[in-house]
């Protein structure tokens, strides 16, 4: 078991208890939050708040991958995230905080620059097939390396696996070996199945029902399930009709508590009060048993 991710300022995040990573999309069109957070003050108080909340990580994102998105350039990204990184830095910095940020982007020059404005971590839907591996490699930054479909534009065009559970962690344990072939400590390489990411919902339930599989690769892993889809189509009020998004706290804070039992190091999520809370009493459970 890795205690500790190794940060590239000569510092460590602490996995002794689940981390949780919270979402800040400056996006005009993220799924739940698109638009809520492009004013950098308005930003920086949203992060300062979930780190009273109880984030370990503010993921900082510039690029929405919701199903259906349209890519954005690089300098686009780096215009919407650098003023966004240098300002939680500081911020948190100015309070001594040991919360630490990431970078939500596929681009290895935006990578780049987010970890030149304060960010630690490279967080990467695309696995780092696009070079975000050799980034994190030069810098000896941590990584995450998500699993998904194609691309964010096409990914839910009819998905078909004939096993999802093996082709999944297959494709994981392949990209996290190419990131410590390129030179990333392993104690620094995170998986992630993509929930929702080129998946149906039976996909998704399938496996968020076998999270120990990848788990037992040996590799810390993340969990992203905050307000997805594939939640609201089982949440479905008396009329049928599956509820807003951001009414989908509870139903969030039952994967935290599941994967917290399977052993899953990381969730990323949009309600950090609520998923700190899940996480912390589902730790104890396990520390328990």
């Amino acid at each position: 078991m890795i205690d500790a991710l190794k940060l590239p300022v000569g510092r460590s995040l602490s996995m002794r208890r689940p981390i949780i990573m919270g979402i800040l999309n400056v996006t005009p069109d993220s799924f739940s939050d698109g638009g809520r957070w492009l004013d950098i003050d308005a930003a920086v108080a949203h992060a300062l708040r979930m780190v009273d909340d109880g984030a370990d990580v503010i993921d900082v994102g510039g690029e929405s991958t919701r199903p259906g998105a349209e890519a954005v350039g690089d300098d686009e990204q780096i215009a919407r995230v650098v003023p966004v990184i240098e300002r939680v830095r500081r911020a948190l910095d100015g309070r001594g905080s040991e919360a630490v940020i990431s970078i939500d982007t596929m681009s290895p020059r935006v990578a780049e620059a987010a970890l030149d404005a304060g960010a630690a971590i490279i967080n990467d839907v695309a696995g780092g097939r696009f070079g975000t591996i050799e980034v994190a490699a030069e810098r000896q930054a941590p990584i995450v390396l998500m699993h998904m479909a194609g691309e964010p534009k096409t990914m839910q065009d009819a998905p078909h696996y004939d096993d999802v559970v093996s082709e999944v962690r297959a494709y994981l344990v392949e990209r996290a070996e190419a990131a410590v072939a390129a030179g990333v400590p392993r104690g620094q390489v995170v998986i992630d199945p993509g929930i929702g990411f080129g998946k149906t919902r039976e996909h998704n339930l399938t496996l968020l029902a076998n999270l120990d599989h990848f788990v037992a690769t040996g590799y810390p892993v993340l969990l992203g399930t905050s307000r997805k889809r594939f939640m609201g189509s089982i949440c479905v009020d008396a009329n049928g009709d599956p509820p807003r998004p951001d009414t989908l706290v509870g139903a969030t804070c039952a994967t935290t508590a599941l994967g917290v039992a399977a052993g899953v190091a990381m969730f990323r999520v949009h309600d950090v009060l609520a998923n700190r809370q899940s996480a912390d009493v589902a730790h104890a459970l396990r520390q328990t048993s």
